[in-house]
């Protein structure tokens, strides 16, 4: 499975990196806004950095929502460097979008799924990734997981090319269970990634092997 930081944030981009596991980035005009990033040129500029520090494709969100400027917008940012995905909302005009785009082989991802219909009409609209977002399901009482292991089951049925990409994740279970679930990708903040590495055993595991070295080393230096 692939890891995406769902930020704008170039420090933990590059802190992500660092780690040796990121394969891409998701990000949008709200993530832009909470880093301080205002006005059209610099979140162009903004994404065109965000590419620049990782290897795998960088999400890029549309603001329009009809069929032209879905168009127009998809455009300018996919020009911006050869990592950009175009980011398109599932609507109608976003389905319309996602086909021209595939027509035109540029990468997207269709973004505010919450329901197996509307992953299915993604994908044969020649989306790249597909974004359920989970967590937003788990907000409402519903299982957000369930969507995820229906998504993936339909794409192989019909050996569709889509992307699983599990989107609005906000801890490491959700991680670990849309692994078991079968996403190709899971997108989330860098924190939910780090708790990764995280259990009481591991802590203690090693306080312990350090306590038995120094206690060794103490030892023969007595000798």
């Amino acid at each position: 499975m692939k890891f995406f930081i769902d930020t704008a944030n170039i420090e933990q981009i590059k802190e992500a990196q660092d780690l040796g596991v990121l394969d891409g980035v998701t990000t949008n005009p709200s993530l832009m806004a909470k880093e301080g990033i205002t006005g059209e040129e610099n979140i162009m500029q903004h994404y065109i950095d965000i590419c620049e520090i990782v290897t795998g494709d960088v999400s890029a969100e549309v603001i329009a929502t009809d069929f032209k400027g879905i168009i127009t917008e998809g455009e300018r940012l996919a020009s911006l460097h050869k990592r950009i995905v175009v980011k398109v909302p599932m609507i109608k005009d976003g389905i319309k979008a996602l086909k021209y785009f595939s027509d035109k082989g540029t990468k997207t991802n269709c973004t505010l799924v919450f329901s197996p219909g509307q992953a299915l009409l993604a994908a044969k609209a020649g989306a790249t990734y597909v974004s359920p977002f989970l967590g937003r399901l788990d907000d409402i009482n519903q299982d957000g997981i369930l969507l995820i292991e229906q998504i993936v089951k339909i794409y192989h049925i019909y050996n569709f090319k889509t992307q699983v990409l599990a989107a609005s994740i906000r801890s490491p279970l959700h991680i670990v269970r849309c692994a078991e679930a079968g996403a190709h990708v899971a997108t989330c903040p860098l924190a939910a990634i780090l708790d990764l590495l995280k259990h009481p055993l591991t802590d203690s595991g090693l306080a312990k092997f350090l306590s038995d070295y120094k206690k060794g080393q103490q030892t023969q230096a007595a000798v």
